[in-house]
């Protein structure tokens, strides 16, 4: 790996209000992730797993800190850059898919790249386009389904097409928001399968959060969020609790 991070959240803070009420998030999150590596990050329900991915791929600012891609800070670009940023550098699977109910399959993966072409440049590609999307859906197992509609698939291939199109742009960086949250364990297992062959086989910068130690045993590195800041790097989720958490590098 190279001594630069890919990707670096540092100290961020992030607060949110419910009526009159409150709400903080992240309360100091510094957190480096590297090219190449598949990293979990697991932690309680409300412990800011989700908060920090949206910060991280620019879906959202920080209340404070800065994120920084390859050592350029990113989170306070002009909106027209981190919207590209979001289309071309960062791939996202959303647990609850957010597949468009009246497209089919093929037409949902290929919505990135109608969002990045002009009408004359995609009007000129979409054959070549729609071959490269059909080739992702049958590398997830769909070859099968690409006419089928969201309301047609199981919860198991909305999710495969929901990883077919945040690859279609080629990301550098895929960032998985409790991709297994709403399927069964055995289906939840392929799907993390599917993401660890592409980490491998190109070598894909993953970050995946999740509540499931399980799965997070098939990645390079876990840490852990706790009432949002990375509070360990866990070696082994199964280890005796003597053995089992490290200080993170990131944490001061």
């Amino acid at each position: 790996m190279n001594q630069q991070p890919l990707l670096s959240a540092v100290n961020l803070h992030k607060t949110y209000r419910r009526s009159a009420e409150k709400v903080q998030v992240l309360r100091g999150l510094d957190l480096e992730v590297h090219e190449g590596e598949f990293l979990s990050v697991i932690g309680s329900s409300g412990s800011g797993k989700s908060t920090m991915l949206h910060l991280m791929c620019t879906l959202d600012k920080p209340d404070d800190g800065a994120i920084y891609l390859e050592g350029r800070r990113i989170d306070n670009l002009p909106a027209a850059e981190r919207d590209q940023l979001r289309n071309r550098t960062f791939g996202f699977i959303f647990q609850f898919y957010h597949l468009l109910p009246e497209l089919n399959a093929l037409e949902n993966v290929l919505m990135p790249q109608m969002i990045m072409h002009s009408a004359w440049s995609w009007w000129k590609a979409k054959g070549k386009l729609r071959k490269e999307a059909a080739q992702l859906l049958e590398r997830v197992g769909l070859g099968h389904r690409l006419k089928h509609r969201p309301k047609e698939l199981s919860g198991g291939e909305m999710q495969r097409a929901a990883i077919a199109r945040a690859l279609v742009n080629r990301p550098r960086v895929l960032l998985a928001d409790e991709p297994t949250g709403n399927l069964d364990s055995q289906t939840g297992k392929q799907i993390v399968e599917i993401l660890r062959d592409l980490n491998r086989r190109e070598g894909l910068t993953i970050v995946m959060v999740t509540h499931n130690l399980e799965i997070s045993h098939a990645t390079d590195r876990v840490v852990k969020l706790v009432e949002g800041r990375v509070e360990a790097a866990v070696s082994d989720p199964f280890a005796d609790n003597s053995q089992a958490v490290i200080r993170a590098a990131s944490v001061a």
